[in-house]
């Protein structure tokens, strides 16, 4: 088969200021230099005119476009605006009361952009390989997914009077392929100049994918495990995959407690266990981190602490419940790397619990919490009520798949990036797909 293109949806808003940095063609005219799309009555005004659509074509493969003020890692502790230039063709449409700016490209061309978004680009050549091989995996299979599913929106919320369990996945998108946030994988175009050793781990894997029993991989991969895999299920819809499994990220994979058993969990949140993942070294780091990324320190384990007041008002802002004062943060279901699914919030008006695994890291944070794999500690209790919570977790992001930081050990260990992959995704193929 020949290469396959994408769709990715880069940012929404009222105006979308943009540049054609040379010669597009719209609707059979060549336009280039700055231009400002806005919604008006319901369509999109530009240049005069009113659309339902516009779609830019570049004259040459090097022509770039310029999109003003796009949002990046939305909602996380690193939340900010910059301009991000992209190749490709740009195409506007109307979404609601907004325009949405969508780039469209050739797979391997978008690769380029996400491993240099997601890590580093002078990381190794071997976990280079591996992430192409993965985001590549991952890419193939949503689109595959989105076909299967022809438009219709999965069930990903269910609510009781006791009961609130959401999940976050890429489905929220129907008008496109992906998007380019950290909700999908982090595609900020040119914008993070790559250097030639991501080219070459891109044309080294050219096309490779990972397959398990025929199928494309539902190639997961967050910043940091915690020291173990958490299962598909944890995360997402009601699903496991085979070579999604709780494994230990050592050498000795099987070496590790029942993390789902509460007690094993929190002696091991506590302690800080051996793994690949478990690095103080900077330049390794560095090859997985982007500058705004370093701005997090502490993650293999990591603390927060609340005011009664504080964590009160946060759950009420972020929950749009008045649980009143907190009681307890309770524990009720853990996956297999200690990570929370579900939890109880206890309050003096009201209790309920909630899950999956980023409804609790939205719902206990301004942003995001690193992970939800954490305990609670309750301190200065006064009639029942603490005073004060401290959260003591375990790495960041949601733990399925590969861990970026430690692939990046195991590739400064000198393992290769085939090792990598079938680490990370027990019992997995990598095939040439195109």
């Amino acid at each position: 088969m020949k290469e396959p293109s994408v769709t990715v949806g880069i940012m929404s808003g009222e105006t979308i200021e943009f540049v054609l940095n040379g010669t597009y063609l719209q609707g059979g005219l060549p336009v280039e230099g700055a231009q400002t799309a806005r919604i008006e009555q319901g369509r999109i005004g530009w240049n005069g005119g009113l659309y339902d659509q516009l779609l830019f074509t570049p004259q040459e493969a090097d022509h770039s476009f310029c999109l003003k003020g796009v949002t990046i890692g939305v909602k996380f502790h690193w939340e900010r605006r910059e301009d991000q230039t992209f190749r490709g063709a740009l195409k506007l449409i109307v979404e609601g009361d907004r325009l949405t700016a969508i780039n469209e490209l050739g797979i391997e061309e978008y690769l380029l952009s996400v491993i240099s978004s997601e890590m580093s680009a002078t990381a190794s050549l071997e976990l280079l390989k591996s992430h192409a091989v993965i985001s590549r995996s991952w890419l193939l299979a949503q689109i595959q997914k989105n076909k299967a599913l022809a438009g219709q929106k999965p069930v990903s919320c269910f609510r009781t009077d006791h009961e609130l369990i959401r999940w976050y996945d890429r489905e929220d998108h129907d008008r496109f392929d992906v998007c380019a946030d950290d909700h999908c994988q982090r595609y900020q175009g040119i914008t993070r100049e790559s250097t030639p050793i991501v080219g070459q781990a891109i044309e080294a894997t050219r096309g490779e994918i990972l397959t398990y029993d025929g199928q494309i991989c539902d190639a997961r991969f967050s910043k940091c495990c915690g020291g173990v895999m958490e299962r598909f299920s944890s995360c997402w819809e009601n699903r496991d995959f085979p070579y999604l499994v709780a494994l230990r990220d050592d050498r000795n994979e099987h070496d590790f407690p029942d993390l789902t058993v509460e007690e094993n969990a929190r002696r091991w949140i506590c302690e800080s266990p051996e793994a690949f993942c478990n690095t103080t070294d900077k330049r390794v780091l560095s090859q997985v981190l982007n500058n705004y990324d370093q701005e997090t320190t502490d993650f293999y384990r990591w603390s927060v602490a609340y005011t009664q007041q504080e964590l009160a008002a946060l759950i009420r802002e972020k929950s749009g419940i008045d649980f009143g004062q907190i009681v307890d943060l309770k524990p009720v279901e853990r996956g297999t790397s200690g990570r929370l699914i579900r939890l109880q919030i206890q309050g003096t008006r009201q209790t309920l619990t909630i899950g999956k695994e980023l409804e609790i890291r939205r719902t206990l944070s301004p942003s995001h919490l690193y992970s939800s794999a954490f305990i609670v500690e309750r301190e200065e209790v006064v009639d029942g009520i603490p005073q004060r919570f401290v959260l003591r977790g375990a790495g960041w992001g949601h733990g399925v798949g590969l861990c970026q930081i430690g692939a990046a050990v195991m590739g400064e260990q000198g393992y290769d990036y085939r090792h990598i992959l079938l680490h990370y995704f027990a019992g997995a193929t990598i095939e040439k797909l195109y």
